[in-house]
């Protein structure tokens, strides 16, 4: 006899990932994991949110901060920031970085283009992160200088 239940959908790829940091940007601050539980809700166990919130933590895409005998937790940069930190790292891992900007450029619609040439024709801020993306994170360009000079984080 064949078992017809309904398995769960089987979440993609970094759905998860993303369904926390959205939850954790709702948040007005730092938040433990007990309440990324509760706010994703949908039976998720307290050890996968965990999991999840360590994986972003890897990825620098979180924060974290002790909190008694537990973590609270916030997102490391808004959307746009952690895009820009995305493709930074994909870019690093690349050997031939003028290549791959030449063909990501080559790649761009005229107003991407355009918006592309306006924002390196503008006058770098000392405050402002990399390539203008407002996050202030001067410390990632550091950690960057380390690890092409094979220093750890």
């Amino acid at each position: 006899m064949t078992d017809h239940r309904q398995r769960p959908r089987r979440r993609g790829q970094g759905e998860l990932e993303a369904l926390v940091l959205s939850a954790l940007r709702e948040a007005d601050g730092p938040v433990t994991a007990g309440w990324v539980q509760e706010r994703l809700g949908g039976g998720l166990a307290y050890t996968t949110v965990i999991t999840i919130l360590t994986r972003l933590l890897a990825k620098g895409a979180v924060t974290r901060e002790r909190g008694g005998r537990s973590f609270a937790w916030l997102p490391a940069s808004d959307e746009a920031g952690l895009a820009a930190q995305r493709m930074r790292r994909v870019l690093d891992a690349e050997r031939d970085r003028e290549a791959v900007l030449a063909s990501f450029v080559d790649g761009l619609g005229p107003d991407d283009e355009r918006l592309l040439r306006a924002l390196l024709g503008r006058p770098r801020d000392e405050g402002e992160g990399e390539a203008g993306d407002g996050d202030g994170d001067e410390a990632g360009d550091e950690a960057g200088d380390e690890h092409e000079a094979g220093g750890e984080e």
